[in-house]
C-alpha cells in the first residue's frame, strides 16, 4: 500500500513561507525564484562484537531560496519559520545575485545564468516505495537484529570480530517556484552492513569480509525478508573469509574477468558516473575531483566501450538512492541514455547546464544534500544494461579458461579526468578451465576506461542484474554528499591487467 507524506511535516507552514518568499523575489525584479524546504532525519547504529559501540539521531530542519537576478544566481537559505523571515531570506538571495553580477562583471564575463524550460508541476506529491518506514521500528528492536545477526558471525569458527551498521534516512521536501510548479516529496533509504575479521593467532596476519547487500531506497522489509536473502550471506561469510585467509596471492598479469554486480556497481559510478555529469565535462566541476575526458565535443562520437555497451541515466527505478518524483529545480524524474551501443549519446544534467548547452530540458539532476546548500548537478542511477537473452553468471565462468571472478567492492582509485584507475574487491576466485578453482589475495584490476569497457565481451541476462550504490557520493565546495545506486548484470571483460596490490605497496 502506497505511503502518504508525513502529517507532522505537512503541518509546518511550508505554503505561507513560499508565498512570502517568491513574492518578495518577484517584488525585486528576479527572472526566476525557487523556495525549498527539507527536514531530513538520519538515524545510525554501529556495534562492536554484538554490543552497541555509537549510535546518532539527527534532524535538518530549514529552508533556501535561489534566485536569478540580473543574469546571475543568489542563494541563501534560513531556520526561522515565519512569512518575514523567508522573505528577508529572499532579499540575502538577490542581494547575493547582485553582488555575483559585479563579480563577473569585474572578470570580463558576459555570461547570463538562463534556464531550460519545464512545464510547471501543480501540487504534486511523490513518496518512494517501501513497506515499512525504519522510523517507525523501535532502536530496541533494530540493535537486537543487529546484535543477533553480529552472534551468528561471532559463533563460527575463524571469526575473530565482527563490526555491523545501519544508516537510516528519511527525506522530506517541499519545492515552490515562480513559474508554479509546488511539489512535496518524502523518500526513505537505509544501509545495513556486517563484517567479519579474521586473525591467525600465530602469525598476527588478519583480513576482513564484509557484506555484499546494497544500501537501498526500501525500508525496514528489507532486514526482513524482502529483497536480500540475509540468512544465506551470513552463514557463507565465515567459510569465505577462512578461505581467504589460506588464499595464494594473486600472479600478476592480464587475466579474463568475470565481474559480479557487487563489484561492478562502483566502476560504473566512477568511470561512467562522474565522467558523464555534463558539468564536469564543461569544466565547471574542476576542484572536487577533476573534470572528464568525456568532453562535449565528443558527445556521439566517443567510443566509450564494446557495442555491448548500454548505460542510462535513470531517476525514476524503483529503489535506487537517487529516484525522485521532481528534483530541487522542480524537473520531473526522467530515463535516459547515456552510452549506447558503445558510444557516448548523453549527460546528465541540471537546468543552467541544459541551457547553455542546446538541449531542450533538463533530466532532473539537480540535488541539494540540506536546506544549507545549493543545489548541484549530482548522478542519477546510472546503471549498465543486461541483455535481454544474455547468459549468467555461471555461463561466463564456464567460457573463461583462465580469469577471476571478482565479487564485492573494496578501494579504489581513479584519476581526475575519470580515466586512468584501479579497483580492488571483497573476494576473488581463480577460474581454471571454466571453473571455480578457489580463492585469491592481493587483486586489484587496473585500465583505462575505454580499454576496460572496450573489453566487454558478454554481459548477463536480467537474471543477473542487481541494484548497487552508495551513500555517500561527494561533490562540491563546500563539500555536499548524496546517495546513489547503480543497477547492473554481470559482466565479462578479456584480457584485463591484474596487479599484486603487495608487490606494488612494496615498490
Amino acid at each position: 500500500m502506497p505511503h502518504s507524506i508525513d502529517e507532522s511535516f505537512l503541518a509546518l507552514p511550508l505554503r505561507a513561507l513560499a508565498d512570502a518568499a517568491l513574492a518578495r523575489a518577484r517584488a525585486l525584479g528576479a527572472e526566476h525564484a525557487d523556495f525549498r524546504f527539507e527536514r531530513v532525519r538520519s538515524a545510525s547504529w554501529r556495534l562492536r562484537d554484538a554490543r552497541l559501540a555509537g549510535s546518532s539521531d539527527t534532524t535538518d530542519l530549514g529552508y533556501a531560496v535561489r534566485v536569478v537576478h540580473g543574469g546571475s544566481w543568489g542563494f541563501a537559505s534560513g531556520v526561522d519559520l515565519t512569512p518575514d523571515a523567508a522573505a528577508a531570506v529572499a532579499d540575502r538571495a538577490v542581494a547575493m545575485a547582485k553582488l555575483s553580477a559585479e563579480v563577473i562583471a569585474a572578470a570580463g564575463s558576459d555570461e547570463r545564468v538562463e534556464l531550460a524550460d519545464e512545464p510547471v508541476h501543480a501540487d504534486r506529491t511523490w513518496v518512494s516505495a517501501y513497506e515499512t518506514d525504519p522510523f517507525d521500528v523501535s532502536d530496541t528492536e533494530k540493535r537486537e537484529l543487529l546484535a543477533e545477526w553480529s552472534s551468528r558471525l561471532l559463533a563460527a569458527d575463524g571469526v575473530a570480530h565482527a563490526d555491523a551498521s545501519l544508516l537510516t534516512v528519511r527525506e522530506n521536501k517541499f519545492y515552490a517556484d515562480t513559474a508554479g510548479t509546488t511539489t512535496t516529496q518524502q523518500r526513505v533509504r537505509l544501509h545495513p552492513q556486517l563484517t567479519a575479521v579474521a586473525v591467525d593467532p600465530e602469525t598476527g596476519e588478519f583480513d576482513s569480509m564484509r557484506t555484499i547487500a546494497p544500501p537501498v531506497g526500501r525500508g525496514w522489509e528489507y532486514l526482513t525478508g524482502t529483497g536480500w536473502d540475509w540468512d544465506a550471506e551470513l552463514a557463507e561469510l565465515p567459510s569465505l573469509l577462512a578461505e581467504k585467509m589460506r588464499a595464494p596471492s594473486v600472479q600478476a598479469g592480464a587475466y579474463d574477468l568475470v565481474v559480479d554486480p557487487s563489484n561492478l556497481w562502483l566502476t560504473i559510478h566512477e568511470s561512467i558516473g562522474h565522467a558523464t555529469e555534463l558539468d564536469r565535462a564543461l569544466g565547471y566541476e574542476a576542484a572536487y575531483a577533476g573534470t572528464s575526458f568525456a568532453t562535449f565535443d565528443r558527445l556521439g562520437e566517443l567510443r566509450y566501450g564494446s557495442e555491448l555497451m548500454n548505460v542510462t541515466g535513470d531517476r525514476t527505478a524503483e529503489h535506487g538512492l537517487s529516484t525522485i518524483g521532481y528534483d530541487d529545480e522542480g524537473v520531473a524524474g526522467q530515463s535516459w541514455d547515456l552510452v549506447r551501443d558503445g558510444v557516448l549519446v548523453g549527460y546528465q544534467l541540471d537546468r543552467r547546464i541544459a541551457r547553455l548547452t542546446g538541449f531542450e530540458r533538463s533530466n532532473g539532476c539537480a540535488f541539494a544534500d540540506s536546506p544549507g546548500h545549493v543545489p548541484v548537478q549530482r548522478m542519477a542511477n546510472v546503471s549498465l544494461r543486461p541483455a535481454p537473452d544474455g547468459p549468467s553468471t555461471e555461463e561466463m565462468i564456464g567460457g573463461v579458461e583462465r580469469g577471476i571472478y571478482v565479487v564485492g567492492d573494496r578501494s579504489w582509485s581513479i584519476d581526475m579526468q575519470r580515466y586512468n584507475f584501479q579497483f580492488t574487491g571483497q573476494r576473488f576466485f581463480r577460474i581454471e578451465n571454466g571453473r571455480l578453482a578457489g580463492q585469491l589475495r592481493d587483486v586489484a584490476y587496473q585500465a583505462t576506461t575505454t580499454d576496460f569497457w572496450g573489453s566487454m565481451t558478454a554481459v548477463g541476462g536480467p537474471q543477473t542484474y542487481v541494484l548497487g550504490g552508495a551513500f555517500n557520493c561527494g561533490k562540491a565546495q563546500p563539500g555536499q554528499v548524496a546517495a546513489v545506486s547503480h543497477g547492473c548484470p554481470s559482466a565479462l571483460f578479456r584480457g584485463v591487467n591484474i596487479l599484486n596490490t603487495t608487490q606494488e605497496a612494496g615498490r
